[in-house]
């Protein structure tokens, strides 16, 4: 187990309606979401020494996106590794979702 291991906890469909809706509503202009390939995800997560991932945010041409980069057991991002942008954004490319107003 990392040292870590409390960043982050499953929440319900409830909670994360809330949480997305409420974002939604006070930043109607700002991005809902974000879609990564699982295949770049496990490129990033099997690295070695990484416990976890990092997540940050970007500005590209504008346009609010992430930036993700594996983490070791220190906290420490992976810098010399896979580091993953040019997601797919919500708005245009948005889900059918109860997560989406």
């Amino acid at each position: 187990m990392s040292a870590f291991s409390d960043a982050g906890e499953i929440i319900t469909l409830r909670e994360a309606t809330d949480y997305t809706h409420a974002f939604q509503e006070r930043y109607p202009d700002a991005a809902r979401s974000f879609l990564i390939d699982k295949s770049l995800v496990e490129k990033i997560i099997q690295q070695p020494g990484c416990t976890g991932l990092r997540m940050y945010n970007g500005l590209v041409s504008d346009q609010t996106n992430l930036v993700l980069i594996g983490v070791n057991e220190k906290g420490e991002d992976l810098t010399d590794g896979v580091i993953a942008e040019k997601l797919k954004r919500c708005p245009p490319d948005c889900p059918k979702s109860p997560l989406t107003k």
